[in-house]
């Protein structure tokens, strides 16, 4: 028996076992992510610690040094960033809520056969196919317009007074125009896990005499709790920015975080390390957020089906 013989097959750290030949190929991307997500990351917490500004646009260029954690700590004393986070709470909890259950409730209608069922779908799908720009600019002009937008059209129609529905409610307006935009992909995902229910189970439920609420409460939601979890993953509307430029222009009440990260750097205030300690903040935030909401409906539906 010769020494390679005695050698483990496979031995971890060893750059040619048969693992490590596999993942070789997955370098090159793995190395392209890093580049273009982790490394702009870390350069962004760096400027966070600086007081780094464009020079170009003030009169006297304040050298740009170390400030530690000072941007972080005026962060919180800042009360259009304050008004900001709670905008972007309020955007994302109710374009995703809306989203889920006018989502949820299109793909129970479509789980189901009738004439022109396709056609039906390919319609309700095209929303998500629109470019976030033009969804905007649709609602801006076409809806909500006060001169010729259809809403005002048919409020007219009935009697009552014209309403500028942008300048007035632009809260409500963006959250409209996002639900629009991402009802159809929550109603994909619904979609998806409807049809994925044993038939046979749902059959034997009918047998029994089970209502189709008793059905729906005890047996389809429990099985739609991954999908469920995975529509509320779309916290990631957080970073909404299209509609709130093209339709307010980040008028009082529309302005989330991302918008004003953008005005605090390149829209204008040129303060591109306080505009960091922001975004990171956000990022920190968003993450947090996201995994509670996730553990906490997944805590419920579990609830749900041992129930």
């Amino acid at each position: 028996m010769t020494a390679a013989d005695t050698t483990p097959k496979g031995k971890v750290g060893d750059p040619f076992s048969s693992p490590w030949r596999r993942r070789l190929p997955l370098l090159p991307a793995l190395i392209f992510l890093i580049l273009v997500t982790q490394l702009p990351f870390l350069v962004s917490i760096y400027y966070s610690l600086t007081n780094l500004k464009d020079k170009t646009q003030s009169l006297i260029p304040e050298p740009t040094r170390f400030v530690g954690l000072e941007n972080y700590r005026t962060l919180l004393s800042n009360s259009f960033f304050r008004d900001a986070m709670w905008t972007s709470v309020k955007m994302t909890v109710f374009s995703v809520l809306l989203s889920l259950f006018f989502g949820t409730a299109f793909a129970m209608l479509l789980d189901r056969k009738f004439l022109g069922q396709g056609l039906v779908r390919t319609l309700l799908i095209t929303p998500f196919l629109i470019m976030p720009v033009v969804a905007a600019l649709i609602w801006k002009q076409q809806m909500f317009s006060s001169l010729f937008g259809l809403l005002n059209k048919a409020l007219e129609f009935f009697g009552l007074d014209s309403v500028a529905f942008i300048s007035d409610h632009p809260l409500a307006s963006i959250v409209t125009v996002l639900v629009w935009q991402w009802t159809p992909f929550m109603m994909l995902i619904m979609l998806a896990g409807l049809q994925s229910q044993p038939s046979d189970i749902l059959e034997a439920a009918n047998v029994d005499g089970a209502t189709s609420f008793g059905i729906f409460r005890q047996l389809t939601i429990p099985h739609l709790r991954r999908y469920l979890e995975l529509g509320a993953g779309s916290i990631y509307i957080i970073q909404a920015f299209d509609a709130i430029d093209q339709m307010t222009g980040g008028a009082p009440g529309s302005k989330n975080v991302p918008y004003f990260v953008y005005q605090e750097s390149i829209g204008g205030g040129f303060r591109y390390g306080s505009a960091s300690a922001y975004a990171i903040v956000v990022v920190i935030a968003s993450i947090v957020i996201a995994t509670f909401a996730l553990r906490v409906l997944s805590g419920l539906l579990k609830d749900e089906e041992r129930a």
